[in-house]
């Protein structure tokens, strides 16, 4: 667990956070430009001298009214947006850097798990000019993971990459998601890529706290501006069950409620998060007995809500214990006399697996 109470005064800004983060998986802080996040992850790592309050990091203290531990006491791992990496050293050597800065009876990992994990065999001979910009930011990554941090800060690592890099790297963060035993906190404004990578998050508004919690459920959270954004979405869990003939994927979700999806290459057995925008979902009162759609799923309506578009309704959805969004017209809504409470069918045209 990690256990804060700051409080920073710079300048016009005012940064007032508490919170509780759970002491494993990934928790991502989402807010607009200048919120806090960046300024939050520096409080953390003890680059901010001037904030008052505490930080317990899994159960030791910080920083208290009595104690402040210096950057170089905490046992943080840093990536930046940039890989930072030294320019005239080998991936091998910057690997190294990390790993010389602990005494080998305090490693809890080791230079080969990290190679391993993150990819990097075929490129430690490499120098950082010789590597795309994913390639950097997972040497980058696999430095601050060799110092044995208690926990990782990421600060937008995506951010510089374009969509090939992102793409490129994407699946090693996930692995970081399932196989590190530390808690990762990560800055990010892409509501995509903390879709999914995150199982936390705090919501942050002007140096405040808006909201916090499981990441499926702040996603679908009506009185929160992330269900009313252009991309609003929700994310099911769900495991893989077969790959078709026809190139299709066929999965399995909560309640035992079966998915078709246009994906190839995914394994039987797997998990994976289910991404659906709720502009890809449509209501209906009963089955279409002819339609392209393949996805229809019975569920229930919880709530209505107000869209941001005058023409538009949000719809919140339960799949047995799942929720989905969807948003249509008003006037599908007064034509179909939706209310909540109602069963309806969610015909879904369209699911990203993350």
């Amino acid at each position: 667990m990690i256990d804060f109470d700051f409080h920073l005064e710079r300048g016009a800004f005012t940064l007032q956070l508490a919170s509780r983060i759970p002491g494993n998986g990934i928790t991502a802080l989402f807010g607009r430009s200048g919120c806090g996040k960046t300024t939050l992850l520096r409080c953390i790592a003890g680059l901010e001298r001037r904030v008052r309050g505490h930080l317990h990091m899994q159960g030791e203290v910080w920083q208290d009214q009595q104690c402040f531990l210096r950057p170089e006491q905490r046992a943080i791992g840093y990536v930046f947006q940039e890989g930072r990496l030294f320019p005239h050293l080998s991936v091998q050597r910057n690997l190294e850097y990390g790993l010389r800065r602990i005494p080998a009876s305090q490693r809890r990992i080791e230079f080969a798990e990290v190679v391993e994990l993150l990819g990097l065999r075929e490129l430690v001979k490499r120098l950082p000019n010789e590597l795309s910009g994913g390639q950097r930011q997972r040497v980058a990554i696999g430095r601050a993971l060799l110092t044995c941090p208690q926990v990782l800060l990421m600060d937008e690592p995506l951010a510089a990459l374009d969509a090939i890099s992102k793409a490129e790297i994407m699946p090693y963060l996930e692995r970081l998601h399932g196989e590190l035993a530390i808690p990762v906190l990560l800055v990010s404004h892409s509501l995509e890529e903390v879709s999914r990578l995150a199982d936390h998050m705090l919501l942050l508004d002007g140096g405040r706290l808006r909201a916090e919690g499981p990441l499926l459920q702040m996603l679908t959270r009506t009185d929160l501006p992330l269900a009313h954004s252009d991309n609003a979405s929700a994310v099911l869990e769900a495991k893989v069950l077969n790959n078709t003939d026809d190139h299709m994927s066929e999965l399995v979700c909560g309640g035992g409620h079966r998915l078709l999806i246009s994906r190839e290459n995914v394994v039987p057995g797997q998990e994976v998060r289910a991404r659906i925008l709720a502009r890809d979902v449509a209501v209906a009162l009963e089955p279409p007995t002819a339609s392209s759609v393949s996805n229809c799923l019975p569920v229930r309506i919880l709530e209505i809500s107000d869209d941001p578009h005058p023409g538009h309704v949000l719809l919140r959805l339960d799949l047995d214990g799942q929720a989905l969004l969807s948003r249509i017209t008003r006037r599908s809504r007064e034509r179909l006399a939706l209310a909540p409470d109602m069963k309806a069918y969610a015909l879904i045209k369209g699911i990203t697996l993350n």
